[in-house]
């Protein structure tokens, strides 16, 4: 069993309305150091495969069909092993 940690950002080039909602409401809470806040998304995904190399390919398949949009969004992921849990 692996644990994959995805993270999925808005690519550099595109418009983040959130992250400057957000950078608006720091700065009124008096957070006047922070210049920039992008957001995104991130998700841990369980994924029940014979391999490391397998589950990464399936992890990266969901991302480019159903997590990120490739016209504005980017992603990368980790993929752990985790360890057996013991059976009673």
């Amino acid at each position: 069993m692996y644990l994959a940690r995805i993270y999925v950002t808005l690519k550099t080039a595109v418009n983040d309305p959130q992250g400057h909602t957000v950078l608006g409401g720091l700065k009124n809470l008096g957070y006047s150091q922070v210049t920039g806040v992008r957001v995104g998304k991130y998700l841990e995904v369980r994924v029940d495969a014979p391999a490391k190399a397998t589950a990464e390919a399936l992890v990266k398949e969901m991302c480019q069909k159903l997590f990120a949009n490739p016209v504005i969004e980017e992603f990368r992921f980790q993929v752990e092993e985790l360890a057996a849990s013991p059976r009673n």
